[in-house]
């Protein structure tokens, strides 16, 4: 094996080569020319080198998978599975334990097999990795996983050059280095096509300092393969299995590859898509779920204002998630905010909404918009939301999310559009607007100027975000030719967004407007801005 593809497979030479003590002529004996069949042991790594010990602890009931069967390790930690010459082998990582992690804090929980490696794509994928070892061995390291517990989400950094990274960087990475959440997780779109950038983005998430888990985008596939099997080999190469599942605490959370790469005549493009081996996978390992315990299904493209609901493979995952008691999902890829509570119009089959959040995305509007003061462009979502990310706090089976919006506090939570002045004679029909942008269907949404009564807003219908929709228009009507910074995305609907009129009590002088958003869930969002009547 090639020594430069030892940070993304890991596990490849130390447990399954060196702590099993193998060679060549080993391996070659351990397997047929046919079917073949991968063993191992999972154990606890108590001296962290690597190597499994002859007096280490072999730990029962572990899962282990090949990406369509999963099995649980017998009394002596020890797992068998089928394998062919394109299959990764992986460790559910139990709860009370964690996995190898490299420098970047990247979790390494899998063994690559392929044999005679990639096929020669536009950016590379894995180097062969030879015969199959006569065991694949899986360290676990014995941690303790509160029940209560935060976990950082991004949603679609999508860097196109190291210059986007570095903004990532400056953005939302110095802003979280030693916060103290379990993991983080990028909901797909990592990088914006440009698979050689991997490396320098992993290192820069990696100075937040947690364990990091990823999901794969349609950004993060190699577009110079044929057919899907091929499309993710960069990836990987990069972070192992497409798709998986672990738990920390008491949540059991599964990531889903649900971008689909093909071809037609000459023409290649993505669609949203399942495979049966996965959709399989994710079959056998709910099956050893206990069912009072939390799923959380991560993905890139959304349940929802995507795919027709009739596709046979999306709707088989609806109907494994259906059946679980505490279930939510995540995704990306529309690069704007929003809580979903699907229901039989969106294909869900269940009798209860099933809460599915499209995550804010790390890049807002890919990067666009013009730079601040520090060089960074305001990039704000096309639905108004700030670029940023989310926070989730996990306890058991509740859980509440937090939105950060990039380089502000987390007091931002209300964008109040309103005129600066108002004249008395307009007051009563002067509306203004509140971008709530953390809002969940049904949330109560009132105002009131200090000191007065609470009086609701009504939801908007069809309406962009006034502030977005000013510099969209001021970008394609104002500024004389091209803008020196990459144009914004066309304004979307939002669906966060109320109204009201201001009230003729509001006498000439300085007025504070209070913004206040309760959803259904008890969390309170709050947010001002500070009119004049003259």
């Amino acid at each position: 094996m090639n020594s430069k593809y030892l940070p993304t497979s890991l596990l490849a030479l130390t447990t399954a080569a060196i702590g099993a003590g193998l060679t060549t002529n080993d391996s070659l004996a351990a397997q047929d020319a046919a079917g073949r069949t991968a063993s191992g042991v999972v154990y606890l790594d108590s001296n962290q080198n690597h190597v499994r010990d002859a007096d280490e602890k072999p730990l029962p009931d572990v899962k282990v998978s090949n990406g369509r069967d999963v099995v649980a390790t017998d009394a002596d930690g020890r797992y068998s599975l089928p394998v062919d010459n394109d299959t990764i082998v992986f460790v559910i990582k139990p709860r009370g334990y964690r996995t190898v992690q490299d420098e970047n804090h990247i979790s390494r929980f899998y063994y690559i097999h392929k044999p005679e490696g990639s096929p020669k794509l536009d950016f590379p994928g894995v180097e062969p990795t030879g015969p199959l070892p006569a065991s694949i061995d899986f360290p676990l390291y014995a941690v303790e996983e509160p029940d209560a517990f935060d976990v950082i989400f991004f949603g679609d950094p999508q860097p196109r050059d190291q210059k986007e990274i570095d903004y990532i960087a400056h953005d939302v990475v110095e802003d979280l280095v030693g916060f103290k959440a379990a993991f983080g997780v990028t909901l797909g779109d990592i990088l914006f096509d440009d698979l050689s950038l991997f490396d320098s983005f992993n290192r820069t998430l990696g100075k937040i300092g947690v364990p990091w888990y990823n999901v794969i985008g349609n950004h993060d596939i190699n577009f110079a393969s044929e057919n899907d099997e091929l499309s993710d080999e960069t990836y990987e190469r990069v972070y192992g299995p497409p798709y998986y599942s672990f738990d920390y605490g008491g949540v059991h959370f599964v990531v889903v590859d649900d971008i689909h790469w093909m071809k037609e005549g000459e023409k290649k493009f993505y669609r949203s898509g399942l495979s049966e081996e996965q959709l399989d996978f994710i079959e056998n390992d709910l099956k050893l779920v206990p069912q009072d315990r939390m799923v959380v299904a991560m993905m890139h493209i959304p349940l929802v204002k995507s795919t027709p609901w009739l596709e046979p493979h999306r709707a088989r995952l609806l109907k494994l998630l259906e059946g679980r008691e505490h279930c939510i999902s995540l995704a990306g890829h529309t690069h704007h905010h929003e809580h979903v509570l699907m229901g039989k119009e969106d294909g869900w089959p269940g009798s209860k909404p099933h809460h599915h959040i499209i995550n804010v995305t790390v890049s807002g509007a890919w990067w666009s918009g013009k730079p601040d003061e520090h060089g960074i462009p305001h990039t704000m979502c096309a639905d108004g939301t700030p670029n940023g990310y989310t926070i989730m706090h996990f306890d058991g089976s509740k859980y509440l999310l937090d939105y950060r919006a990039a380089r502000r506090g987390a007091d931002e939570q209300i964008r109040i559009t309103a005129p600066e002045v108002v004249k008395p004679v307009d007051i009563a029909t002067t509306e203004f607007r509140a971008n709530v942008f953390n809002a969940i269907p049904g949330a109560i949404v009132e105002w009131r100027t200090e000191g007065g009564e609470w009086v609701s807003m009504t939801k908007t219908e069809n309406e962009t975000d006034p502030t977005f929709q000013a510099l969209y228009n001021e970008e394609q009507t104002y500024l004389p030719g091209k803008p020196a910074w990459r144009t914004l995305a066309k304004p979307l609907v939002c669906p966060h967004l109320w109204k009201a009129n201001l009230t003729e009590s509001m006498k000439p002088g300085t007025h504070l407007i209070q913004v206040r958003a309760t959803n259904p869930n008890g969390q309170v969002l709050n947010g001002e801005r500070i009119v004049r009547v003259e």
